[in-house]
This record gives structure tokens, C-alpha cells and sequence, in this order.
């Protein structure tokens, strides 16, 4: 049985990604997926006012609402999955995922974010680019455009 580590941070999206990268899911291969879970981060803000055991209560719910919609997309035609919440580095959980499974394969299905490069899930996969990164000339230019348009008015 083939063994594939998951990583997922949105069920939808991944649900879409999965259907891309595994167009042959109606094949009787059997796979055990390892579906690893990254929940969302809390911002600084919130994560003063809500207490530890709060946050970790949100991160369960939250977990087992991505597994109530992933878990029968991945257990089609006799899959087995495993389900880990992730905690600490992902490069390491891989590591430590790789060695208890041993998985062959790792799929990074997280949806990517503007303005925010992804951690690496693995040691040789470089950091994904948001795409939207502004140089600092065409911010220059756009004050320069706002600040000529002030000057004529």
C-alpha cells in the first residue's frame, strides 16, 4: 500500500488540489494517507486574550471539521488515513512522519496566502512565494504620482 503525507491548512482548497494531483483516484490502488492539518495561526492580538486551553479547543473543532470533509474524499476506494495535527516545524513533523510511515510520497496542498511565504514542508523544497511582493520603486513611483497630483489640484 502506498504511503502519501498530506499537508493541508484548508479543506476546500485541498479538496480542489486533490482532485487535480490524483485524477486516477477511481483506480483501485489503495493508499494510506497520512493527512497532516496546519490550523490557521491566531494573531498577537487575539492570542492575548483568549487563554491557552481556548486556542487549543478552536484548533480541535477546527481539526475535525477539515477530517469530517476530507476523510471521505481520501478513503475512496479503500484508503486508510491518518490523521495529525500539526505542531512545530513541518520540516521536522516530516521528518518524524517519513520515519513512522515510511511514506514515499509528500503532497503540499495548503493553499497559498498574499503577502505570506508558506514554511517548506520539506528539507529540499524551497519556501513558496506569495507572488505579490511590491518593490519598493513602484511604491516609490505611486507616492511620487499622489504627491504630483496634490501639487496640481
Amino acid at each position: 500500500m502506498e504511503k502519501v503525507i498530506l499537508y493541508v491548512d484548508d479543506a476546500g482548497y485541498a479538496a480542489e488540489q486533490f482532485a487535480e494531483l490524483a485524477p486516477d483516484a477511481n483506480s483501485v490502488v489503495a493508499r494510506h494517507w497520512v493527512l497532516v492539518a496546519c490550523a490557521p495561526r491566531m494573531t498577537h492580538r487575539i492570542s492575548k486574550w483568549v487563554s491557552h486551553s481556548a486556542r487549543e479547543n478552536w484548533r480541535a473543532k477546527w481539526f475535525s471539521k477539515v477530517q469530517a470533509q476530507l476523510l471521505p474524499l481520501l478513503e475512496r476506494n479503500g484508503g486508510q488515513v491518518t490523521p495529525v495535527l500539526a505542531k512545530g516545524p513541518l520540516t521536522e513533523l516530516t521528518q518524524q512522519l517519513k520515519r513512522e510511515h515510511s511514506a514515499t510520497h509528500v503532497v503540499d496542498a495548503r493553499r497559498p496566502k498574499i503577502g505570506v511565504d508558506l514554511e517548506p514542508v520539506t528539507l529540499d523544497q524551497t519556501p513558496r512565494q506569495s507572488g505579490w511582493a511590491f518593490p519598493g520603486a513602484v511604491m516609490g513611483m505611486g507616492a511620487l504620482l499622489v504627491l504630483a497630483n496634490e501639487l496640481a489640484e
